[in-house]
């Protein structure tokens, strides 16, 4: 007799990275640092930018100032441009977000290191509503620090089992594994890194499974 298939964990409450995760911001954020790369005169692709972002970006920002002698400072300015085109015009969702969100039976929850008005703002323009939302800037250390997730448990009373937390990159799953929750990462197709989350997928539409 074969062996009985391993059924994956049920989860109520999702802890959500934003940005590459409930906003797509990638796409037009590589734009903008490859514009910069090209206006000095070298040639790169989205593509080639992508795969620094998706770890890290202030990690790209000093891989590619580096790489082609151009100013971190350059970099930080088309980030500080695009940001506040986003006031006037925000990045899409991403695929699928708001049906999952719909589908989570507990609390939908937003840890972030965006500036509470930022992420505010960009929720209210996309008319996606959270049950909780948790920034940096107020006052709490970066993830992978896990003091936003920690504050969020204890303020809502949720047992570890009941949670998982969806991110784009390793800091998010370093976060989560360090509040005692599990951990989904969404990778961008084309593009892999190494991370110890317990679910990976590539669109969100593969959450729904383990959703309780």
């Amino acid at each position: 007799m074969s062996p009985t298939p391993h059924n994956p964990a049920k989860y109520s409450h999702v802890f959500w990275d934003m940005g590459g995760t409930i906003v797509n911001t990638y796409p037009q954020l590589d734009t903008a640092f490859a514009d910069v790369i090209r206006g000095h005169g070298a040639t790169v692709t989205d593509h080639d930018v992508a795969l620094l972002t998706r770890r890290s970006t202030a990690e790209a920002i000093s891989t590619m100032a580096a790489r082609h002698g151009i100013a971190p400072a350059e970099f930080r300015a088309a980030e500080a441009a695009l940001k506040e085109q986003w006031r006037a015009s925000p990045p899409p969702p991403m695929p699928g977000i708001r049906e999952v969100m719909a589908r989570v039976s507990g609390l939908n929850l937003v840890v972030t290191h965006r500036e509470r008005a930022s992420a505010q703002s960009l929720l209210d323009a996309l008319g996606i509503a959270v049950d909780d939302l948790l920034c940096a800037p107020d006052g709490y250390p970066r993830k992978p620090d896990p003091a936003m997730h920690l504050a969020l448990l204890e303020r809502h009373g949720l047992a570890l089992q009941d949670c998982v937390a969806v991110g784009d990159r390793l800091l998010d799953a370093t976060a989560a594994h360090a509040a005692g929750i599990a951990s989904v990462m969404l990778r961008t197709p084309g593009i892999t890194f190494d991370n110890d989350a317990e679910h990976q997928i590539e669109t969100l539409a593969e959450l729904l499974p383990l959703l309780a």
